[in-house]
C-alpha cells in the first residue's frame, strides 16, 4: 500500500504541471492586458509599458513560464497583481472558507443520496422510489446559478430565515487565525459566532449539495439492486438475519465500490461548482477568489487558484483509490 501511494503521488506532479501550463496559455491567450486592467483605460501608453516590464510580461513566453515553474517548485506561486500580496497567501486565507463550504455540502449530499438511494432500492418501483428517482432528475437537471438565486430570494428575501450572504455577521467581530469559522468559533466558546456561522452556512451549502445528492442517490440505487440478487444476500435472509443487518451489513457494504467512486468524483464537481455558488452568496473561498481575479486580469492569482484547486482533485482521488482496499478485502495494491 505505501508504494502504491508514493507512485500515485509521483503520477500527481504531471497531473499538477498539465493544469499549470493549460491554465498558463489560457491566460495569456484570452483578450485582456494586465496593465490596463491595474492602471485603467485612461493610462498613458509609457505607463503601461512600464507596469508591463516591472510585472515581466514583455519576456518571451517560454520564459515567463519557467520562472512561474521554477518558483512553484520553491513554493512561491508569484505576487498577485491586484492585491500587491502573495499569491500563497490570498490562497491560504481563501482556502478554509472553500474546505468548510466544500465538506458542509458533501456530507448534506451523502447523507440525502445515500437515505433516498436505500429507500428506493429497498422498495422499487414503489412511490417512495417513484419519489426519489424523480428528486435525483430533477437535481440534476437544475443549474446551480438559478437555484442559488431561487433560494435566495425565497429563504434569504422572502421568508428572511438565513442570511443573503457572507460567512458570519460583520458585527460580531468574530475573525478567526486559522480561517475555518465554524471549528473556531466553537472550539473558543463564542456561541454566538458559531451559530452566526451556522447560518450563513446553510444556504449555500444545500445549493452546492444538490447535484452530488443525485448522483450518490442513483448510484446507490443502481448499486444496491445489482447486489440484492446475489446469492449471499439470499442465504444472508434464509439464516434468520434481521432485515437491517442484511441491508446494512451485506448489500449495502458490497455495493460501496461505486458509491466511493461517485462521491470521490463529486469533491472534484464541489470544487468547480463551489465557484458559482461563492459568487452568488459572495463566500470568500477560493472559487470567488478566482472569479474576481480572472476579472482583474491577476494571472499570477488564477494560476495559484486553479493549482491548489487541481492538488485537492488529486489527493481526494489517491484517498478514494485507498478507502477501496477498506471497503473490499480482495483488493490489494501492489
Amino acid at each position: 500500500m505505501n508504494r502504491f501511494i508514493v507512485r500515485r503521488l509521483v503520477l500527481a506532479v504531471p497531473t499538477l504541471l498539465g493544469a499549470v501550463t493549460v491554465v498558463f496559455v489560457l491566460m495569456r491567450v484570452v483578450p485582456g492586458d494586465p496593465a490596463v486592467a491595474i492602471l485603467g483605460e485612461q493610462a498613458s501608453p509609457q505607463a503601461l509599458a512600464e507596469v508591463r516590464r516591472q510585472l515581466g510580461l514583455n519576456d518571451p513566453l517560454p520564459v515567463q513560464y519557467a520562472r512561474y515553474v521554477g518558483g512553484a517548485l520553491r513554493g512561491d506561486l508569484g505576487s498577485s497583481f491586484s492585491r500587491r500580496s502573495a499569491v500563497v497567501a490570498e490562497v491560504k486565507r481563501a482556502f478554509p472558507a472553500t474546505v468548510e463550504l466544500t465538506v458542509a455540502a458533501l456530507i448534506v449530499a451523502v447523507v440525502v443520496g445515500l437515505t433516498a438511494g436505500i429507500v428506493a432500492a429497498v422498495r422499487p418501483y414503489s412511490l417512495a422510489d417513484t419519489f426519489a428517482t424523480l428528486g435525483a432528475l430533477v437535481g440534476v437537471s437544475l443549474p446551480i446559478f438559478w437555484l442559488g438565486l431561487l433560494a435566495i430570494y425565497l429563504f434569504a428575501v422572502q421568508l428572511r430565515w438565513v442570511p443573503v450572504s457572507g460567512r458570519i455577521d460583520v458585527t460580531l467581530g468574530f475573525a478567526p487565525r486559522s480561517g475555518f469559522m465554524l471549528a473556531e468559533s466553537l472550539l473558543t466558546g463564542q456561541l454566538e459566532a458559531f451559530w452566526s456561522a451556522v447560518r450563513h452556512l446553510i444556504l449555500p451549502a444545500l445549493v452546492l449539495s444538490t447535484v452530488p445528492a443525485a448522483y450518490v442517490a442513483r448510484i446507490t440505487r443502481s448499486s444496491m439492486l445489482e447486489v440484492v440478487r446475489r446469492d449471499f444476500v439470499r442465504t444472508a435472509r434464509a439464516k434468520g438475519l434481521s432485515e437491517r443487518a442484511v441491508l446494512l451489513g451485506h448489500t449495502l457494504k458490497n455495493a460501496l465500490i461505486p458509491i466511493i467512486t461517485v462521491i470521490g468524483l463529486q469533491v472534484g464537481h464541489l470544487l468547480g461548482g463551489a465557484v458559482l455558488t461563492e459568487t452568488i452568496f459572495s463566500w470568500p473561498g477560493v472559487g470567488k477568489l478566482m472569479v474576481d481575479a480572472i476579472g482583474a486580469r491577476d494571472l499570477p492569482l488564477v494560476q495559484g487558484a486553479v493549482l491548489t484547486a487541481t492538488a485537492v482533485f488529486v489527493v481526494v482521488n489517491l484517498a478514494v483509490d485507498v478507502l477501496y482496499a477498506y471497503a473490499d478485502p480482495r483488493i490489494r495494491y501492489s
